[in-house]
């Protein structure tokens, strides 16, 4: 029994091993691929180790396209929009989750059930909207339009669950205020969803492409996703300098997923305990 369950852990081990390298695979192919001539990228047969590494890739990119000014800009809006939808996404949580009222249960599926309609349905009469107000064209209207998030309100309102009643009632009883029990209970305990939450905000707000192209105009406006997408021309692209620019902007979501990791698993792992 002891030598068959031992296979049976070697043989899952192995699956898993097999199945993360698959998963390396487009990562890598971007990575070397980023370090060949235009020419190579796509060359069949495909040469996973490249005759020559060029380098020079990564210094010609800078040059190219004003992609500190594009680094700028994606990193103002991912900043501004995750504190913000952090902040907001806590503080309709704590409400849903521990603050008793009528209607709450109610209120909160219609609020968690927007989630199941694609952003492709709102798409236009957000535009209107924003070129109503006049916010078309700018950061703010980026910001704005994703300041709050229903799934980041369901995430730590799960999270919220799992915190038990007991200790909010004993803070109530010591004559602590909801602000008090929020800010010194419930915020404390609930960082590793609070870490989860950043990880999901900071990398789709980081990624997004059709939200600037819609609604960014100016050049100086642009995120770096837009940034990259300036080495296509009418005529062809360069697709080794568009893959050394994705590595560049893939370094920041690798560094923020790494310092998160530990909190990152435990928050998932944490918002599902209770329901």
């Amino acid at each position: 029994m002891h030598i068959r369950n031992n296979a049976k852990r070697i043989i899952l081990y192995v699956v898993l091993i097999a199945l993360a390298l698959i998963m390396l695979v487009p990562f890598y192919w971007m990575l070397i691929s980023s370090l060949k001539l235009n020419k190579d990228v796509f060359s069949l047969p495909m040469k996973w180790i490249p005759d020559s590494f060029h380098f020079e890739n990564y210094k010609v990119i800078w040059g190219k396209l004003p992609l500190i000014m594009f680094f700028k800009n994606t990193s103002k809006l991912t900043l501004f929009t995750t504190v913000i939808q952090l902040f907001t996404s806590c503080f309709a949580a704590y409400g849903f989750a521990k603050v008793k009222f009528r209607g709450r249960n109610l209120l909160f599926i219609l609020y968690v059930t927007t989630i199941a309609v694609p952003w492709q349905v709102y798409m236009v009469p957000q535009f209107v909207l924003m070129s109503k107000l006049h916010l078309t064209n700018s950061h703010l209207g980026l910001i704005l339009m994703q300041a709050f998030s229903a799934f980041g309100v369901f995430l730590m309102r799960q999270f919220y669950i799992s915190i038990p009643d007991e200790l909010c009632e004993a803070a109530r009883i010591d004559g602590l205020s909801e602000y008090g029990i929020f800010g010194r209970i419930v915020l404390p305990l609930g960082k590793p969803a609070m870490a989860t939450l950043v990880i999901f905000t900071f990398v789709n707000v980081w990624n997004d492409f059709m939200g600037p192209l819609i609604f960014l105009n100016s050049t100086e406006l642009k995120t770096i996703q837009l940034g990259i997408r300036m080495f296509i021309s009418q005529f062809g692209a360069e697709y080794a300098w568009i893959m050394a620019a994705s590595v560049c902007a893939l370094v920041p979501v690798v560094l923020l997923f790494l310092f998160f990791q530990r909190f990152f698993v435990e928050g998932i792992a944490a918002s599902g305990i209770k329901g």
